[in-house]
């Protein structure tokens, strides 16, 4: 994975660092790469989905090449907020059959979707992207089901625990979701659609064909604007004309601080992590005593104590573990669980060696304790004042602490 502020590109999970190309990320660049706030398979691998969807326009490849030109058409059609009189057909709803579960609906086909109009949402719970785009999407299933939308969300996992349906049946209870959901742990949708982002979402008109997609975070009226054409084209005669206005109060959804967020995606597991600083580097699959880099630079990270690294995630073997990261964003989060026994872990966090105050996250208190007591995303720094570079620090009090990987905002 490489990210810079606003945009990250993503392998498959289980790919090495050496299937990443180098050129994505370079930390003098960061703020003058395009925005297009989102995570993407790398599609160059073969264990990607290859299936591109018949009738795109142009290949998927080449799209998503464009997006990441800020000259391209794409990226030109993503801030112009005009929709064009008459949507382009870009192909057709793939099949829905590879999906291995429903939550909340019946399994749902493309043939029973005829009359509908239909948004295919691609997310995975503990996505950042994906959770900043929710109150949109759940707004809009809320304020359309009546006048013909049909909103699915997608769900594909990133990492092994999202695979386990049912910590994604908590994950959309807690997250207030309430539309249909598709399992879609074998890729199936994804691959037949083409697709190579978290979130994806392509909206689907009422004779099946695909007309737009949007990928990653942002641009929002102009996909609410898409819906109410589409639906006006389906014969809805009430479609509302004012747009919704949604925004989270507080918790890993409220918008990105994209202009000040200078630290990129960085996880932990060895087999995509960047920017390790702990003396010695990673020991990959064997326990080993880790020392805190004692002056990192601005996006090192490091590890103090007993730790054993996977792929995927560290796991702390004995109490009184810690991670250090110097990171420069208004939020910080980190994808975090409990041990394989289910424990909870309790933590304390401190900005530049103290207690967070003002500027604790949702999941921490104002002194800077917290607990982990599932396998999801945490919210752990929302400062309030100026952003500068600052050195965040979470010691774990008891053993067990799975660590996946941070995100920023």
């Amino acid at each position: 994975m490489h990210e810079w502020p606003g945009i990250e590109f993503h392998a498959r999970p289980g790919l090495t660092s050496s299937h990443y190309n180098e050129s994505y990320w370079n930390p003098s660049h960061a703020t003058h790469r395009p925005r297009l706030s989102g995570r993407r398979f790398d599609h160059t691998q073969s264990v990607y989905p290859a299936n591109r969807l018949s009738g795109r326009s142009q290949p998927a490849s080449a799209a998503l090449a464009d997006a990441a030109n800020p000259g391209s058409a794409m990226m030109m059609r993503a801030v112009n907020s005009v929709v064009p009189a008459t949507l382009p057909v870009e192909g057709e709803i793939p099949s829905l059959a590879g999906a291995v579960q429903w939550l909340n609906s019946p399994p749902l086909t493309a043939q029973s979707l005829r009359g509908k109009v239909v948004l295919l949402d691609i997310w995975t719970y503990s996505c950042i992207n994906c959770l900043r785009t929710l109150p949109y999407v759940k707004a809009w299933a809320d304020k359309y089901r009546d006048q013909g939308l049909v909103v699915i969300g997608v769900h594909a996992p990133e990492f092994a625990f999202e695979y386990k349906v049912d910590n994604v049946k908590r994950a959309i209870h807690n997250l207030g979701i309430d539309y249909p959901v598709a399992i879609d742990n074998n890729f199936a949708i994804w691959r037949a659609l083409g697709n190579e982002y978290w979130p994806a979402d392509y909206l689907i008109d009422a004779e099946g064909r695909i007309r737009a997609h949007h990928f990653g975070e942002g641009d929002y009226a102009q996909a609410e604007q898409q819906v109410r054409q589409l639906l006006a084209e389906a014969g809805s005669k009430q479609v509302a004309t004012a747009l919704v206005n949604t925004s989270a109060d507080g918790g890993a959804q409220l918008a990105q601080d994209a202009a000040d967020m200078h630290s990129p995606e960085t996880y932990i597991g060895y087999s995509r992590t960047e920017h390790f600083a702990s003396p010695g580097g990673e020991v990959n699959d064997k326990p080993a005593i880790y020392h805190a880099p004692l002056n990192p630079i601005l996006n090192q990270w490091g590890l103090a104590g007993a730790w054993q690294v996977g792929q995927e995630f560290a796991t702390l073997n004995r109490a009184s573990g810690r991670i250090v990261y110097r990171f420069h964003s208004r939020d910080l989060h980190l994808v975090l669980g409990p041990g394989a026994d289910g424990k909870p872990v309790r933590f304390r966090v401190t900005i530049d060696g103290m207690p967070p105050a003002q500027d604790h996250g949702s999941d921490v208190a104002g002194d800077g304790s917290g607990t982990v007591t599932e396998q999801r995303l945490y919210q752990l720094v929302r400062q309030n004042g100026k952003i500068a570079d600052r050195t965040f620090t979470i010691e774990f009090l008891d053993p067990g602490v799975q660590a996946y990987s941070f995100t920023f905002g």
